[in-house]
């Protein structure tokens, strides 16, 4: 029998109806088998990340106790982005649902292919991940160093744009 690993998921989109596209994406995951989700952050909305001339997102993290390998975690997003509906733009470019691993357990994963790097490789950049994150976890070490989520936020820039929306989404 395979151990659960906890994983960390950011959920994001700035198109259509942002709540309803983050609501069906965790009731997709919540049906994936080897998914069991454990935690769900508030409801953010936050300003674009990279590309400015774009709508606002709304941005929850989500945890989850998974049996699933990194690989096959990756692929239960895609095809969760692909069945709310999500279609390839360019980089950091507007998008209805975006499903990110944050974190995979203590592991640190950085495979060219299939383009799979844990921890996510600009989280520590990033209030729009950390806000929620450390709502749900504050101390949690992030490898390789072990820093915790709380002093990674608290070294983040943007925090300002990043604004309580609203209670987790309930699918």
């Amino acid at each position: 029998m395979v151990q659960p690993v906890t994983t960390h998921l950011c959920l994001g989109g700035n198109l259509g109806d942002r709540l309803a596209a983050l609501t069906e994406a965790l009731r997709l995951l919540d049906a994936t088998p080897g998914m069991r989700r454990t935690v769900c952050s508030s409801v953010y909305e936050t300003e674009p990340w990279a590309v400015a001339d774009q709508p606002n997102f709304l941005n929850i993290v989500v945890a989850y106790e998974t049996t699933l390998s990194p690989e096959d975690l990756l692929a239960a997003c895609k095809s969760v982005e692909a069945e709310v509906g999500r279609v390839t733009s360019y980089r950091w470019g507007p998008r209805l649902i975006d499903v990110d691993i944050l974190l995979y357990g203590d592991r640190v994963v950085d495979l060219a292919e299939p383009d799979l790097q844990i921890p996510h490789p600009r989280m520590a950049q990033r209030a729009f991940v950390l806000v929620p994150l450390a709502e749900v976890t504050p101390d949690r070490g992030v490898p390789p160093g072990g820093t915790s989520v709380r002093v990674l936020l608290e070294q983040v820039d943007d925090r300002a744009g990043v604004v309580w929306w609203g209670d987790a989404p309930s699918p």
